[in-house]
């Protein structure tokens, strides 16, 4: 008896599963598709804008000669090179303390009271401005070592970045299946094993795209460096002198009268859009060789 309900039960299934669905539920559903794509469509609005904006105006004076002049001479090398050294700095600096803090976070802190008041503070960080990091990094920094550098830079950055990759690294290991970790501890494997030869290496992904988040994030503020490594129209002297970066250039120069400067302005907007693209298309591309590999 109970076999011959089962039977009905699923042919009844089956032909709901085949049915087509009601034309209120079709009409409905193309509704909602519509005005998803059409508040898409909207919202990217402003952002082709800008972009087409900065193309036009900018590609016009692209010129090879830029890359390696410094602005002094209506070029930008020196502010391509201030920028990546100052990331770069920031980077060192951040990524291997966010990413061992996010594994605390997830994996060895879910009932510690020190790890709830890290997560408070890297929640607030995240929302501080950018202005406010650059006061504080010249407090720290600048004022110590009584002058302006790209370290103090770095630093600055740094302390942007700090928040968004110990957030993200978290979130990507608390995606991770518990079954992984159980398999991996059913084979032998410590819970350090496991923690950096399974769950990491299947967070790699995540943790990426925050780094990325967090580098895109940095390359484009403006305020902590002109607190902290200020500008400079020719090279910089080295770490511990005033450098030059692409956010403080286009602030800098935007309302120079000068019209060679003006169109500086917007070329130095593409190189920097560009370097932030370029960043991201070669991550993503060594995140798919790792999953094909």
């Amino acid at each position: 008896m109970s076999g011959y309900i089962q039977s009905k039960t699923d042919e009844y299934l089956a032909k709901e599963l085949c049915s087509p669905l009601p034309t209120e539920r079709v009409i409905f559903t193309y509704a909602m598709n519509a005005i998803a794509f059409g508040l898409t469509g909207l919202a990217l609005i402003p952002l082709l804008s800008i972009l087409w904006e900065i193309l036009i105006r900018g590609i016009s004076g692209l010129k090879s000669q830029m890359f390696v002049t410094t602005v002094i001479d209506n070029g930008f090398a020196n502010a391509i090179l201030g920028t990546v050294i100052m990331v770069l700095i920031g980077a060192i600096l951040s990524i291997p303390t966010g990413i061992m803090t996010g594994i605390f976070l997830a994996e060895f802190g879910q009932t510690n009271s020190i790890a709830g008041f890290v997560r408070f503070i890297s929640s607030i960080l995240t929302g501080v401005p950018s202005i406010v990091v650059g006061v504080f990094a010249y407090g720290v920094i600048v004022l110590v070592t009584k002058g302006f550098s790209a370290i103090a830079g770095g630093f600055a950055l740094a302390v942007i970045m700090l928040p968004v990759i110990i957030l993200t690294t978290e979130e990507s290991l608390k995606l991770i299946p518990t079954s992984q970790r159980l398999a991996s501890a059913a084979l032998g494997g410590t819970r350090f094993q496991t923690t950096l030869r399974i769950v990491v290496t299947a967070a790699i992904p995540g943790i990426t795209t925050g780094i990325l988040l967090a580098v895109a994030r940095a390359a484009g503020e403006t305020a902590p460096l002109i607190f902290t490594a200020l500008f400079n129209l020719d090279w910089s002297e080295g770490l511990l002198s005033p450098t030059a970066s692409l956010p403080v250039l286009i602030f800098n120069l935007y309302n120079d009268p000068d019209p060679q400067k003006g169109q500086l302005v917007w070329t130095t907007s593409i190189v920097l859009l560009s370097l932030i693209l370029f960043v991201s298309i070669l991550s993503r591309l060594v995140i798919k060789q790792r999953r094909i590999n």
